[in-house]
């Protein structure tokens, strides 16, 4: 799957291809990033993160793995807990078979696990079918109609059919494997410090000597390692034991069994699910920032001169110059409140321009302002003046109205871009800031030849 860092930064792509509305406004974080250090990928982690500056992607893409994380924990501790009583039952008589409990220890274990690495070889690079993604799928483990909730949903979707899931999918599957014989083997710890157990052997098929040359292979790995397994003495008094054996004999079976069970059970489970976590991690889905979408954003972040000489600038759009009517004007403010009274009469310099009748509107910001606006504009031939506060984004909502006010002012519009007076010394960062809002509002005010007023 995809890093955290990574879920979010395409899921705030894919959102915003959705036209998505954001905590935060997506254009101004990736021009402030533009002047900040970092690698590429950083940099894209950093801007989805202030893009959700509330943090509600991150809660729901963290809700989704949490729920993940928590199903397979569950099923860890089932499967342990199946382990344990299952050989808690079979561990009923004082007297058992060593061999049968063995097999019924490591018998299936044995095979799934050879089973395995059979179809890891022959499916070497080829995809496994995902029965995972269908057990665990996202869209069971979250209800939610809304575009974050959707997207997120899809963005796991998407993670559950990667290739690499496979080895994912191996790594649970041998996780569920040890939290069995993690259980099996807490049984017997438990069974043989609170019961005196007595160990035999029989075979109808099998020799004598060919039940004690198997025991005396199968202790060899668990004695190298500390663990008291028979001698050839023991095997022999074992054969057929029906009655309390021997301390000493009892706890030398007792130490084969528990070094069986480490190193030919857990062990080799416990390899197989590290190498399929290495594998995971180095088939890992990662980001894939050569979509367009990402380099978009990067040319932008590296857009500089890199040779003057070679430079040609291409001339940026200029708004063309506001043509003030002698007539009744309507002024209003565009979202944001004006830092003065009688802001527009920077703008409307001239004596006619100062003595025509004047309507202040006031601010035109959501559905019902522009609706009452509208409905004067319909009634009343004026030419409107909008002035446009320095902190205004020309996205796509802001425009909308815009075009709106244009359509419905029979004597035309004309717009004031207001700066920011009470900032006497700012800053390069803030200059700079300002200039590129200034020049975007003269592009989007260009495209729609709306007059600027010049003050």
């Amino acid at each position: 799957m995809l890093s955290p860092q990574d879920q979010l930064t395409e899921l705030v792509r894919t959102l915003e291809t959705q036209q998505h509305v954001f905590a935060t406004d997506p254009l101004l974080i990736t021009e402030k990033l533009q002047g900040e250090d970092g690698k590429p990928i950083q940099k894209l982690h950093r801007r989805a993160s202030r893009i959700d500056s509330n943090g509600a992607l991150a809660r729901i893409l963290g809700k989704i793995d949490g729920r993940i994380k928590g199903i397979m924990v569950v099923m860890s501790v089932v499967w342990c807990l199946s382990g344990f009583l299952g050989l808690f039952t079979l561990l009923q008589t004082n007297v058992v078979n060593f061999f049968y409990v063995l097999v019924c220890l490591l018998g299936f274990h044995t095979i799934m696990l050879l089973g395995w690495l059979v179809m890891s070889l022959i499916n070497q690079g080829k995809p496994s079918s995902n029965w995972f993604a269908n057990f665990v799928s996202p869209s069971y483990l979250i209800r939610g109609k809304d575009d974050v909730t959707k997207a997120a949903v899809d963005l796991y979707e998407r993670q559950l059919q990667h290739s690499g899931m496979r080895w994912y999918l191996g790594r649970f599957s041998h996780q569920l494997w040890l939290a069995t014989l993690t259980g099996m083997l807490l049984a017997i710890i438990f069974l043989l410090i609170v019961r005196q157990y007595s160990f035999s052997w029989e075979s109808t098929l099998l020799s004598d000597q060919a039940l004690i040359t198997l025991t005396q292979v199968l202790g060899w790995l668990p004695s190298m390692v500390g663990f008291d397994v028979p001698n050839s003495n023991a095997i022999v008094q074992s054969r057929l034991v029906t009655d309390a054996m021997p301390l000493t004999v009892a706890r030398q079976w007792a130490g084969l069994l528990v070094g069986s069970l480490l190193m030919y059970g857990i062990v080799p489970r416990a390899i197989a699910w590290a190498f399929c976590a290495l594998m995971f991690r180095r088939k890992k889905m990662r980001l894939d920032i050569k979509q367009p979408y990402y380099q978009k954003i990067l040319n932008f972040w590296q857009r500089q001169v890199v040779d003057v000489d070679d430079f040609n600038e291409v001339p940026v759009p200029i708004a063309p110059k506001a043509a003030v009517s002698a007539g009744k004007k309507l002024v209003a403010l565009l979202e944001y409140p004006a830092e003065q009274d009688n802001w527009w009469q920077s703008g409307l310099n001239s004596d006619s321009d100062i003595n025509s009748e004047i309507e202040n509107f006031g601010i035109v910001d959501d559905r019902d302002d522009m609706a009452r606006l509208k409905s004067y504009l319909g009634s009343h031939p004026v030419q409107v003046l909008l002035g446009i506060h320095h902190k205004a984004l020309p996205d796509r909502g802001t425009l909308r109205k815009l075009d709106q006010i244009a359509a419905h002012a029979k004597d035309g519009l004309i717009v004031q871009l207001l700066s920011d007076s009470s900032a006497l010394d700012l800053t390069k960062q803030v200059a700079d800031h300002q200039d590129v809002r200034y020049q975007q509002w003269q592009t989007a005010l260009s495209a729609r030849n709306i007059g600027l007023v010049n003050n």
